[in-house]
């Protein structure tokens, strides 16, 4: 489905991202079915009209949630999803970051711009201060993405999030608005 670019939060040379909408299902989840073999173990997109909507609805009208959609600037074809979930403001300023590419994207560097522009949205309209993202260790499509968007290391947390129908160890990165400042980084 095309989507025009003024409905874009912030674009980059090949990509922009907006809010998740209830129209975006259908493209969605048949994104999800075609993707199952890249996303799982590490996760679980919704790929059901129903989980979509449950899904989307949690991202839309929660505060402490904020979903973006990855879109391929002229197409408007969803190349994958950056959610920031938990987020507390006040003092910390913080969100936690989980994200997902589509089959047909991964590999391009489509995400990697994505979660830069959603990283810059972050610290800039939205004031937040620090975003982590926590990754199972095997995973490392997911680790070069945040390290490549220069987030740092900063633990392990054994049995941290239940995944799969386990507790699943996750590797703990962070960026903070400061560090994007820094020269001779991104």
């Amino acid at each position: 489905m095309p989507h025009n670019a003024s409905r874009y939060l912030a674009e980059g040379p090949r990509v922009g991202i907006r809010h998740f909408t209830y129209e975006d299902g259908a493209e969605f989840t048949a994104r999800a079915r075609e993707s199952k073999d890249l996303h799982q173990p590490w996760l679980f997109p919704p790929d059901t009209a129903t989980a979509y909507t449950a899904y989307a609805a949690r991202l839309i009208e929660d505060p402490s949630k904020a979903g973006f959609l990855v879109c391929e600037k002229g197409h408007g074809a969803i190349a994958g999803f950056i959610n920031i979930n938990n987020i507390v403001e006040g003092g910390f300023q913080s969100g936690t970051l989980g994200y997902g590419a589509f089959a047909h994207a991964a590999g391009r560097g489509l995400m990697r711009e994505g979660l830069d522009l959603v990283v810059r949205y972050a610290f800039g309209p939205m004031r937040l201060h620090r975003l982590e993202i926590n990754v199972q260790p095997a995973n490392a499509a997911s680790i070069a993405l945040a390290r490549g968007c220069g987030f740092r290391l900063e633990g392990f947390s054994p049995k941290m999030l239940f995944v799969d129908g386990a507790w699943r160890d996750h590797e703990r990165w962070a960026i903070t608005a400061e560090m994007i400042r820094e020269p001779g980084r991104r």
